[in-house]
């Protein structure tokens, strides 16, 4: 398949240490992302097809995408404002902190509250996410799920 990304990068310049659950997440997210993804330029932004390699940075306050060929062949970049994913970023990271804890003391009922909680957030960060991403790229939702949570691994810093 094509239109898929199959080598994923995170400029980690300037970003602070992540916590081990931040690192979980990523790394997670990685490789969940690498086993199953959609990822589509549109006709007139490509000269070659996928599958594409995709670079992930914050530079000068912006999200940069920077796409190339699995050969390297450099296909594109975009840059995104951080603005709209400010939000739901920061509500984001407060209730992983609160399903963190809750892990180590709740019962399993009060988690999966938590848990819900939190998918709910992270649904609503994918769906800005393909937003921003229109005219840009095309993924979908479980695509766009977990390229936000990278994306909140590069606020972390």
């Amino acid at each position: 398949m094509t239109n898929r990304i199959c080598h994923i990068e995170i400029d980690e310049r300037g970003l602070a240490r992540p916590t081990p659950e931040i690192e979980q997440e990523r790394k997670v997210a990685i490789y969940d992302l690498l086993e199953e993804n959609s990822f589509a330029l549109p006709a007139d932004r490509s000269p070659a097809p996928g599958p594409y390699r995709l670079g992930l940075a914050i530079r000068d306050g912006r999200l940069v995408f920077s796409i190339d060929t699995e050969a390297l062949e450099k296909v594109g970049e975009f840059h995104l404002s951080l603005g709209p994913f400010r939000q739901v970023v920061k509500d984001y990271f407060q209730i992983c902190e609160s399903y963190f804890e809750a892990v180590k003391r709740l019962p399993p009922s009060q988690i999966e509250a938590i848990d819900m909680a939190r998918r709910g957030i992270h649904n609503e960060g994918a769906r800005v996410l393909q937003e921003r991403l229109e005219g840009k790229a095309a993924v979908d939702g479980d695509t766009a799920r977990r390229l936000f949570t990278l994306i909140c691994v590069l606020h972390w810093g």
